[in-house]
């Protein structure tokens, strides 16, 4: 028998990569989303635009014939980068609250198998560069620096206590920053390495780029085909609670542009400007996603390598050449 997935997000960059994966396994795949998604045309055997802050079509979304789907994917979220998350914040609590709400309620009541939520690992408080790394029991007691980390927290205890009070078995990433080709590069949603990779390409050789505060904040940053496998892999495990799901390598926000300008060919300067940072530093353990066998296989420069000739093509086809 054919396993069937639902696939909820699946207009959005990680959602999209994830349905080919399903594919690629022989699932049989529905995606659901708000909007299609915007680079790539979608894999899955069936796509439902549907607007999941709405009850009824989160029951639609599960709903299959006579029976229900074997695994739920719940990416479905408001979200964006920094800029985003610093200046949506009631945004993002309402509409990513009242999906995951509705979701995990609809999927137990329905009588779904196993779920899989998407969190992220700005749950974690603020740290400062050299702390030792958490481990996701010490996300609490919390204070994550925005309310995107706080809505995550509590959409995971949520699932949680369902799975405690229903037959579903509810597995949970927490994602760190996750780029690659096919994601959103401009427009205020895009993530740092994206708007990095669109500022050097839109940069002649020796020219500068605006870079928000002063470049020492530190990031890990996981490319888009090492998530999909941690994702696929802890959904197929017996590990309960969260997970994270990040790439061991630290670098800072400067160290990130000579990246990208050194896949570029470019030399290229950085002007410090204003701008929302958040966290200086968060430093995570992987050792339980570790303990599934898997390894992040590309680093930072070997994912730009395979993401920035993406974004430079776009930049070239918006300027019309």
């Amino acid at each position: 028998m054919t396993k069937t997935a639902l696939v909820c997000g699946a207009g959005g960059f990680i959602g999209g990569h994830l349905v080919r994966k399903l594919k690629a396994e022989g699932y049989w795949v529905r995606g659901v989303d708000i909007k299609e998604h915007e680079f790539m045309p979608s894999a899955a055997d069936e796509f439902l635009l549907l607007d999941l802050r709405e009850e009824p079509n989160c029951q639609a979304a599960l709903r299959l014939g006579d029976g229900t789907f074997d695994e739920v994917y719940q990416l479905a979220a408001d979200m964006g980068g920094m800029g985003f998350i610093h200046t949506a914040e009631c945004e993002i609590m309402h509409n990513s609250a009242l999906i995951n709400i509705h979701m995990i309620h609809n999927a137990a009541q329905m009588g779904v198998p196993r779920y899989f939520f998407s969190s992220s690992v700005c749950v974690y408080r603020d740290m400062k560069p050299g702390e030792p790394e958490m481990t996701e029991a010490e996300a609490i007691p919390a204070n994550p620096d925005n309310e995107y980390g706080w809505e995550k927290l509590y959409a995971e205890r949520m699932a949680m206590a369902y799975a405690r009070h229903h037959d579903i078995k509810v597995r949970i990433a927490r994602f760190q920053n996750c780029y690659g080709p096919y994601g959103t590069w401009r427009g205020g949603r895009e993530k740092a390495p994206a708007a990095i990779c669109r500022k050097v390409a839109e940069a002649e050789d020796g020219g500068t780029i605006e870079v928000w505060g002063d470049g020492t904040a530190i990031r890990s940053y996981t490319y888009v085909d090492d998530m999909i496998d941690g994702i696929y892999l802890l959904m197929h495990s017996d590990l309960e609670g969260a997970v994270n799901i990040g790439c061991p390598q630290y670098v800072t926000v400067d160290e990130l542009v000579a990246t990208v300008a050194e896949v570029a060919g470019k030399r290229i300067h950085i002007r410090h400007v204003e701008g929302p940072v958040g966290v200086q530093s968060r430093n995570f353990s992987n050792e339980r996603i570790y303990s599934l066998g898997w390894r992040a296989r590309y680093y930072l420069k070997d994912g730009i390598a395979r993401t920035y000739p993406w974004i430079e093509e776009q930049v070239r086809a918006a300027r019309g050449g």
